[in-house]
């Protein structure tokens, strides 16, 4: 038998779906108390679970040569990747959110100060659109910063929007589209092209 794919898979919100997914293809993968590698039950591949922001640089120095990431984390990383399938689950938006009531960014007058994690995103819709900006990092949390005085526009990842709501915020301006991709170390696809298309049909096709 070939030699198991390697593939990165993010901790956090996206493992649960993205192990359900697989398990209703027959691939089944369990890490077991605290480990952080495995091998599914077929042998089909070798899965590694890393921090999300880090997917991105494990993948580009091919230590995995897949991973299941979200747009959001490949913009922000800078990083060029082979886009292999698209998932059908864990899409979101990336949004402009502000308390209710607030003026569109663009009709604010002068610099627009946004509390965000994704800067480089943020940056580049807002220099795009020939809109000031002032961004400030914050690594989690961000919808307490209007509320605090800290800036008052924020950028997140908006699902339902019940967070905002509950602290007082509304979107006033969709940014883009989020999905959840399988990516491929670009030299790593070239050589492991039919064994990664045999993996993207699987995991594409409606579950048996």
């Amino acid at each position: 038998m070939n030699k198991p794919l390697t593939i990165a898979l993010p901790k956090g919100r996206l493992l649960d779906s993205v192990v359900a997914h697989f398990s209703q293809r027959n691939i089944e993968i369990e890490f077991g108390s605290r480990r952080l590698s495995t091998v599914d039950s077929s042998g089909r591949l070798e899965v590694y679970k890393v921090k999300n922001h880090d997917l991105p640089t494990y993948v580009h120095h091919g230590i995995a040569g897949l991973g299941i990431v979200g747009d959001d984390t490949v913009a922000e990383s800078g990083l060029r990747f082979t886009q292999v399938v698209t998932l059908p689950f864990g899409g979101t938006q990336l949004c402009v959110a502000a308390p209710k009531g607030s003026p569109l960014p663009e009709s604010a007058g002068g610099p627009v100060t946004v509390a965000t994690s994704y800067v480089k995103m943020t940056r580049d819709w807002f220099h795009k659109r020939g809109i000031p900006v002032k961004i400030i990092r914050l690594g989690g949390s961000v919808e307490l910063a209007p509320a605090l005085g800290l800036a008052p526009y924020i950028v997140d990842l908006v699902e339902t929007g019940s967070t905002l709501k509950a602290n007082g915020l509304e979107v006033v301006t969709h940014m883009t589209d989020i999905q959840v991709r399988l990516i491929a170390n670009p030299a790593y696809f070239k050589l492991h092209y039919r064994e990664i298309g045999e993996l993207a049909d699987i995991i594409t096709r409606t579950a048996s």
